[in-house]
């Protein structure tokens, strides 16, 4: 019935995958955690490294969900959310080996990867939901 209005909720009867769903539910822990590293560098002293492979390690569930949201037919209507937030780490990465200019957007731009994760976390428990 919903199917037709909302493709996250295309065959329901599938499932979510629990790749899937882990991933949506680790990236924004992960995110959270990059900001407290980030503060923790900048006000303790915390080695920068830190921050740099949390945050490369942060990629994987990215990964995960888009290429399981472009692999799996059922799955596609997270395609546009998993892509963007692929997207969005790509230019994450790219801001952080950049100018001090550039870094000045690193921020920003994490403010936007956690809330592309969040809107996937959500679509996800929604689906699951439904699915119950």
């Amino acid at each position: 019935m919903t199917a037709g209005i909302h493709d996250t909720f295309a065959a329901l009867d599938q499932g979510t995958p629990a790749l899937f769903a882990w991933s949506a539910r680790l990236l924004p822990i992960a995110l959270a955690g990059q900001f407290f590293l980030a503060g923790q560098s900048l006000f303790a002293d915390l080695p920068w490294s830190i921050h740099g492979m949390v945050g490369g390690l942060a990629g994987v569930p990215i990964v995960v969900m888009a290429i399981m949201a472009c692999a799996i037919g059922y799955l596609r209507g997270f395609a546009w959310w998993a892509l963007g937030a692929l997207a969005l780490y790509g230019l994450q990465i790219a801001l952080a080996t950049g100018s001090a200019t550039l870094l000045a957007l690193h921020p920003f731009n994490a403010s936007l990867l956690l809330t592309a994760a969040l809107v996937l976390l959500a679509k996800t428990e929604h689906r699951r939901a439904l699915h119950s």
